[in-house]
């Protein structure tokens, strides 16, 4: 079958312009000179308006790891993933007064809650927790996201000693120190949550009177 000539030349203009292109061309996620314009070029579509600033585009060195997972989950990267694993666990704040534990209650409005860090928000303005925008809380519940495992019955799995506390204040606080590149975000770390906070989410989750522990 003969190929029509107009179709045989879009085809070589196709392909010559595949061979042209090479790597140095595409954009890099990772260090280096593109990386260096691609962040420009980032930054140049975002602007800064009241408590959204232009900052929250910088990455630290976890979250410069985890935007090229095809690095971040090779076996190459093993050891240093480990190390940043260490560093996030190593920068937990643990509670103040040795106390784990807040009001539920409290904790159930702001796992419900996704209020807060938008450029119309104030500084002072409490911040929801999210929660149910990634996990299952309760039965009860008609919507919820299920990025992360489902938290229903939560003291009951994870148990209620120091070990569990130590476990869970970990996770809220900075998730990334268990592993390294976890979608969940560093409430704690960032600066997301206060203590308090982070106190009364972890009774919503450890209190065998919260709906997420009754049957």
């Amino acid at each position: 079958m003969k190929i029509p000539s107009t179709f045989s030349s879009l085809v070589a203009v196709v392909l010559l312009s595949c061979a042209s292109a090479s790597a140095a061309d595409k954009p890099s996620w990772g260090p280096g000179a593109d990386d260096a314009a691609f962040q420009a070029m980032l930054k140049s579509g975002f602007r800064a308006k009241g408590i959204a600033t232009l900052s929250r585009l910088d990455q630290d060195a976890t979250q410069a790891f985890c935007s090229d997972p095809e690095r971040s989950n090779s076996k190459e990267a093993a050891a240093e993933k480990a190390k940043i694993e260490a560093e996030n666990i190593a920068a937990i704040k643990w509670p103040s007064d040795g106390k784990w534990l807040g009001d539920w209650k409290e904790g159930e409005k702001l796992a419900q809650s996704g209020r807060g860090l938008t450029w119309s928000d104030k500084a002072t303005d409490p911040v929801g927790g999210n929660c149910y925008n990634c996990h299952q809380l309760s039965p009860k519940e008609v919507s919820y996201g299920t990025i992360g495992p489902s938290l229903y019955n939560y003291a009951k799995t994870k148990g209620t000693d120091e070990e569990a506390m130590r476990y869970t204040w970990g996770h809220i606080y900075d998730p990334k120190g268990y592993n390294g590149c976890s979608n969940m975000p560093r409430a704690g770390y960032k600066g997301i949550l206060t203590e308090q906070q982070i106190k009364d989410l972890m009774a919503l989750l450890l209190d065998p009177n919260s709906p997420v522990n009754k049957d």
